[in-house]
């Protein structure tokens, strides 16, 4: 006799096999991302002038091949019954929950300088990406971490603006920079 509250066996099947199975999921991202990259790759409007020898589609393609080799990879090694290595190098205890506090405020950070860096330019938005990353990740010298970020930003801004060729919008100290 029944209480009508137990799941059938045929309904906890399937969500047994995708627990032992959960690296399926990472397999099915690795080929979502390995097709979006290939196509944004295959589409790219290119000048025939602007090319070098290798030209700048074939990073891109190579990564994407790579991700979907990836992917059927981890895919077949799950499917014969491979699993992860739980904590094989991490020094992490899993019985903790997880610090969702500061998934969110890095992710708030990220997306912050996402939106602020054409308006306020790398510069500025790199520098509260820094420091907004430190304060995230716990750090509370309020003196020092400001000045490190905005050093930090202003010298990735130097390296790749001037030196590695890859223009940075500078935003409205591009007039001082």
């Amino acid at each position: 006799m029944t209480t009508g509250t137990e799941t059938p066996a045929a309904a906890r099947a399937p969500r047994s096999w995708l627990r032992e199975h959960s690296e399926i999921g990472v397999s099915v991202l690795l080929l979502l991302l390995g097709v979006l990259v290939l196509t944004d790759a295959l589409t790219m409007d290119v000048d025939i002038t602007q090319r070098g020898p290798v030209g700048p589609k074939t990073v891109p393609v190579v990564v994407g091949i790579a991700l979907l080799l990836v992917a059927v990879l981890l895919a077949v090694d799950v499917l014969r019954g491979g699993r992860g290595e739980a904590e094989g190098g991490e020094d992490i205890d899993l019985s903790e929950p997880s610090d969702w506090r500061t998934v969110l405020l890095l992710a708030g950070v990220f997306l912050g300088n996402a939106v602020l860096i054409d308006p306020l330019g790398f510069p500025i938005s790199g520098a509260l990406l820094f420091w907004g990353s430190a304060y995230a990740l716990g750090s509370r010298h309020y003196d020092r971490d400001p000045l490190i970020a905005a050093g930090l930003s202003l010298l990735t801004f130097f390296v790749f603006n001037n030196l590695l060729g890859v223009p940075l919008p500078g935003g409205p100290l591009m007039e001082v920079l």
